[in-house]
């Protein structure tokens, strides 16, 4: 069912903003829904940062148009678009506590003390930093720190939230655990969250839907699975995790490293089934998984990722060098079309 105007909480239309020779948005329509979790994913220098900074007010489109449900602000400054923007470097106040961080856009507003208190207590609990409200920023985690920043940003209840690579700044442990909450309090508040990555897994773990950005264009946009399963070009096929593209039947094809299997010796493939032969160039143990790259017989190379269910490293790393046949089913196969474009 398509979405009607209602439902829309951000509009791009033609959508364009350049940099002397480089058009560095170039024509983005898209429409984002009223409490959706949306990413936009792409390379640096795709485009998606620009984006988000004319959404936010912080860059002026050189053409199209930008609503907010269903009120155009291309011309608005920042203070009068009903958005909040959280950043990679948390742009904390270092001499405030961190309740009068959290507190300091609701004083601007001039929003009464009583009802300050309870917002700021509200935000903080949501982010799970109740006890730390008397605390400087200095006194605390980095991963806490962008838990303040994030808070700041929701006690105003924003109709949506702009994030530009918050997590960019945390370790891996710290940055995996934030994405599980950045979802968790997003769907806690139910209000629309616009991020910005370069991070393949971030936007897997967390999107309802991504677009993903390639020289200033959109080049797909759809639910993490379709995304992953059906790339619609060979960009997104190469960006969005790793794959394998194959000539087949005078088409271009690609398929997952974990959707080919390794036969076992003797082993019959499925009926229907794709087979390839081929030699073991190279092997990667990954501790949980391990990396198969295998030369084939009729030219051409194919990534296999197998898990370890019961192999040991030695035993994986001996493969190398062995003759294999390798199977997948054409259903997990996606044609590659090149003439881009989006996908709803």
């Amino acid at each position: 069912m398509a979405s009607t105007t209602a439902d829309i909480d951000i509009r791009l239309v033609g959508l364009r903003k350049q940099y002397g020779d480089v058009a560095a948005v170039d024509g983005v329509d898209l429409d984002i829904e009223r409490g959706e979790f949306f990413t936009l994913l792409g390379p640096s220098g795709s485009g998606k940062t620009t984006t988000l900074r004319m959404i936010a007010g912080f860059e002026t489109p050189d053409g199209g148009s930008i609503e907010l449900a269903g009120h155009d602000v291309s011309g608005l400054p920042p203070f009068e678009r009903n958005v909040n923007t959280v950043f990679q470097d948390y742009a904390l106040f270092p001499h405030m506590s961190v309740a009068e961080n959290v507190e300091y856009g609701l004083r601007v507003k001039k929003v009464s003390r009583v009802e300050r208190q309870e917002r700021v207590k509200d935000a903080l609990s949501m982010v799970q930093l109740d006890e730390y409200g008397r605390r400087r920023p200095a006194q605390l985690s980095g991963g806490q720190r962008q838990r303040v920043a994030l808070a700041r940003a929701i006690v105003n209840k924003p109709q949506v939230l702009l994030l530009d690579e918050p997590l960019g700044a945390l370790d891996l442990k710290l940055r995996q655990e934030m994405q599980i909450e950045l979802k968790r309090i997003q769907q806690e508040v139910g209000i629309t969250f616009v991020y910005v990555t370069h991070d393949q897994e971030e936007a897997l773990t967390m999107s309802d839907r991504i677009a993903v950005f390639n020289r200033g264009r959109i080049e797909q946009v759809g639910p993490p699975a379709q995304v992953y399963e059906h790339p619609s070009s060979e960009f997104i096929a190469g960006f969005v995790g790793v794959s394998n593209v194959i000539e087949r039947d005078g088409r271009r094809v690609t398929v997952r490293p974990e959707k080919i299997h390794v036969l076992a010796d003797g082993q019959q493939p499925e009926a229907g089934a794709r087979v390839e032969e081929g030699t073991v160039r190279d092997v990667q143990y990954v501790g949980p998984v391990t990396r198969y790259h295998v030369r084939l017989d009729r030219g051409g190379e194919l990534q296999v990722l197998a898990q370890n269910l019961e192999e040991t490293s030695s035993e994986v790393l001996a493969t190398q060098g062995r003759r294999v046949r390798l199977q997948w089913r054409p259903e997990q196969e996606s044609a590659i079309v090149e003439t881009g474009g989006t996908e709803e």
